[in-house]
């Protein structure tokens, strides 16, 4: 099983976002040198939930500060980019890189209206602008001069400069948060990254894509190569007891639940507008139905057996994001030296 550190830093406080951003890349450069195979982005506006805001930037300087990670995005709030600049900011992050992309790429937020007031967008043109972003970027990345005339941009393309360094374009993979759109991708044959779930939920999602993909026509072959390109996300704290991580880890996670949920009723009181999302799909309620879905915590031992059972169902990569809301760096990095010690060889084999 691949892993990846998912960095989520919460700064609630503007005046701390420089000293958390200084602290992310710390964690960053800390999973590197553990051995992380994975170095997964996210992207969230105007609210603190993630202190560097913008991934694509990020990424940039993750490029050249590690050595052995892949950087991935999971995802780019797509909807929020012209794609022929984001074409050339990832092929350019690629070459940086030289070659450890990993194009997550999603409508853009399910929850936070804000995030699409502040850049002008309708949120009920999300989904539309990903599909049609999508297709123009490919395009960039594979072919010569093109022209595109579209839903929302009518381009006139030179060659795109510079090429992407992975031939033929970086991998491209779509987040999926609902079950419809998990039921697609699998139809489509392309793998997935999904949201924090609950076990029982995971393995009923699972079974879902692969009977899609076998309607669709798909062999096992193509369904077991998908599974294992497939990555499944967990809130994860490692102590060296179980005691101690429901101590230390547990009202962190609390705290950084609540607070976002505060964050978007406060919005709504202020403006009026919410985006209406089922309330079993609200991060907040996923986290409230059960213990270990929200957070799985505890010592490595236990920590491995839950993650074993997500192994089992084939899906070939974890996304795991250790420092949770406004958990002090240092005990989040003991977390993660604990993880990829004692859980992460267990994982592996």
């Amino acid at each position: 099983m691949r892993i990846g550190n998912f960095l989520f830093p919460d700064s609630r406080d503007p005046a701390r976002d420089g000293i958390v951003i200084d602290e992310t890349l710390r964690e960053a450069m800390l999973s590197d040198e553990l051995g992380m195979d994975v170095i997964w982005l996210a992207e969230h506006h105007f609210d603190g939930i993630c202190a560097y805001v913008d991934p694509v930037s990020f990424a940039a300087a993750l490029a050249t500060a590690t050595r052995h990670s892949a950087i991935g995005f999971a995802v780019i709030q797509t909807s929020l980019h012209h794609p022929i600049r984001l074409a050339e900011q990832l092929a350019l992050i690629d070459n940086l890189s030289n070659g450890r992309l990993i194009v997550g790429l999603g409508r853009g937020t399910a929850y936070n209206i804000y995030d699409y007031q502040g850049y002008g967008i309708d949120h009920h043109e999300a989904q539309a602008r990903l599909d049609e972003a999508e297709t123009i970027i490919l395009r960039a990345w594979t072919e010569g001069a093109f022209e595109h005339d579209g839903r929302f941009w009518q381009l006139k393309v030179p060659m795109l400069r510079p090429r992407p360094y992975t031939k033929p374009h970086p991998p491209v993979i779509r987040g999926a948060s609902s079950e419809h759109s998990l039921v697609e991708f699998a139809r489509q044959g392309r793998p997935f990254m999904m949201n924090v779930q609950s076990l029982e939920a995971t393995r009923h999602r699972v079974a879902l894509y692969i009977e899609a993909m076998q309607q669709a026509g798909f062999d096992d072959v193509a369904i077991s190569r998908n599974l294992e390109q497939s990555w499944v996300w967990r809130n994860v704290f490692v102590a060296e007891s179980d005691a101690e991580a429901e101590r230390v880890g547990v009202p962190f996670f609390n705290g950084m639940t609540r607070s976002r949920a505060e964050m978007r009723d406060r919005i709504f009181d202020e403006t009026g507008e919410r985006i209406e999302v089922p309330q079993s799909e609200l991060p907040e309620a996923r986290a409230r139905a059960g213990g270990a879905q929200g957070l799985l915590r505890g010592s490595p031992a236990t920590v491995t057996e839950a993650l074993s059972e997500v192994a089992k169902l084939g899906v070939g990569g974890l996304i795991a994001s250790f420092r949770l809301g406004s958990m002090p760096y240092e005990v989040a990095a003991d977390s993660l030296r604990l993880f990829m010690d004692q859980v992460a060889p267990q994982l592996r084999d």
